[in-house]
């Protein structure tokens, strides 16, 4: 029997039966036994769906912020009731305020979510959230819930997700409209998988360090922010419907919880905000102006304005306001790093690479220190060896798109073509152009002095791309 992706994506958009508040060991496993689905087709579905996602949105580049989501993903996951732990996060370079989960361990973020959420405690429980939807399998119960009730338009909700990373307004037209074939009973069933989320989702917290009102708190302040400016609520509301009595219920079982010690806040999840605010600046002008008046007296503003005026093109006075952040912060990475993006855009690639180089050294293992090493050594024509920096990150992170596409042009410069087209044919995989990464197999295969294992690898890699392409044909 066929099984088509778009049926079992409802749980990534809505998610959905109260348990009492309980040990995490004793946490139910739903649907484990009477799901139609195995977790290892979970797997397989989100990463299908996964693809598609990559070739229909853009991806949020910056490998700060998407290595800082990473690494508290991992961390509320380690606490988490997840029986399969093979994740894959997306960030989406859209302001939209959202996030969702996708059976098989997607997790998607929106930048824009560096927007609502005032702190990382507030941040952290909105993956908490879509992790306790996924390790509580959801999306099963909601399969089983519609095969007993008139099936919701499933097929057109998958669609709707897909257009709502690029038009959000476009795409939520869409999932009400799918939502309105489905009867009062699915929704009703999802209203309670949201407040199981918001319960097993805090102790999670709890057990990762986190305080749990921070969960209620984000939701209490966004819903009230909506309202008071008149708009329509964000994304994040419409798809986790909120209710004055959630609320009330989630602070209700934060009480029951024990708070954990309080922890001084690292600058990490502030600067980071500050850049998002840049990148989605309307008028970078007005933001320069707003940056200097506060500078003075806040250092995270001193920062973004720094990082407004070299979105601007102002290098020298960029450097200015670096230069005047206190030294705690002339310490920490992502300033360093910051002065290293200065160079490289000011045209500066030697003092770039020699800054580079210095970080390389303290930190090896990190991802955004060596991909901007990779960018220095490009700048300053040594393509062959960011090359190579960017094969070993390739393979540290395989479902990281930019590494590939990177990698490609750093083959391209170095003049590996052979390197250039599997690169490419890897990109391809990951966003779901099968047909695009064939043909580079194709004209990988056709290189001349390849020897017997180059074509024995790229002979299998023709397959997998066979196989992904059936896959994806059989989902929609």
């Amino acid at each position: 029997m066929r099984t088509g992706l778009s049926r079992y994506l409802l749980a990534g958009i809505l998610s959905i039966s109260p348990v009492s508040l309980i040990q995490a060991d004793d946490l139910p496993l739903i649907a484990n036994s009477s799901s139609t689905i195995s977790l290892d087709q979970e797997y397989q579905l989100g990463r299908t769906w996964a693809r598609m996602l990559r070739g229909s949105a853009p991806e949020y580049g910056d490998p700060l912020l998407v290595n800082y989501i990473d690494g508290l993903l991992w961390k509320i996951a380690a606490n988490s009731q997840l029986q399969d732990h093979r994740l894959d996060l997306i960030v989406l370079d859209t302001p939209v305020l959202n996030a969702f989960a996708v059976p098989g361990g997607v997790v998607g973020i929106n930048a824009g979510l560096f927007l609502g959420a005032q702190d990382e405690q507030e941040f952290a429980s909105v993956i908490a959230h879509e992790l306790a939807h996924l390790s509580q399998r959801h999306y099963a119960q909601q399969l089983e819930e519609s095969r007993r009730n008139t099936p919701l338009l499933l097929a057109g909700i998958l669609a709707s997700i897909l257009i709502a990373s690029a038009d959000s307004q476009a795409g939520m037209a869409g999932i009400t409209s799918s939502m309105a074939a489905g009867q009062q009973s699915s929704i009703n069933f999802t209203r309670r998988n949201e407040q199981e989320a918001d319960r097993i989702g805090m102790l999670n917290m709890v057990n990762s360090g986190f305080d749990p009102y921070a969960m209620p708190r984000m939701f209490s302040r966004l819903q009230r922010a909506s309202r008071f400016l008149g708009q329509k609520p964000p994304e994040f509301l419409l798809t986790h419907p909120v209710t004055e009595s959630r609320i009330a219920d989630a602070e209700n079982r934060a009480g029951q919880l024990t708070k954990p010690a309080f922890k001084q806040q690292s600058y990490e999840y502030q600067l980071l905000k500050k850049r998002v605010e840049v990148h989605y600046a309307s008028d970078l002008n007005q933001l320069i102006k707003g940056y200097q008046v506060s500078a003075s007296d806040d250092q995270l503003s001193a920062y973004g304005l720094a990082l407004a005026l070299i979105k601007k093109g102002d290098y020298d006075q960029a450097e200015k306001a670096l230069a005047k952040l206190p030294d705690n912060l002339q310490r920490h990475l992502y300033i360093r790093l910051t002065y290293a993006e200065l160079a490289l855009a000011a045209g500066k690639h030697q003092q770039a690479l020699q800054q580079m180089e210095q970080l390389i050294q303290l930190y090896p293992d990190s991802y955004p220190v060596s991909q901007r090493y990779a960018k220095a050594l490009s700048a300053n024509r040594q393509y062959k060896k960011a090359a190579r920096i960017l094969s070993e990150l390739s393979q540290r992170f395989p479902s990281n798109s930019y590494i590939w596409y990177e990698l490609a042009e750093a083959y391209g410069l170095a003049g590996n073509t052979l390197g250039v087209h599997e690169a490419r044919s890897e990109y391809f995989l990951l966003t779901g152009s099968t047909d695009k990464a064939l043909r580079q197999i194709d004209f990988a295969l056709r290189e001349k002095n390849l020897s017997s294992s180059d074509i024995a690898r790229l002979e299998e890699r023709k397959r997998e791309a066979e196989r992904v392409r059936e896959q994806i044909k059989n989902s929609l």
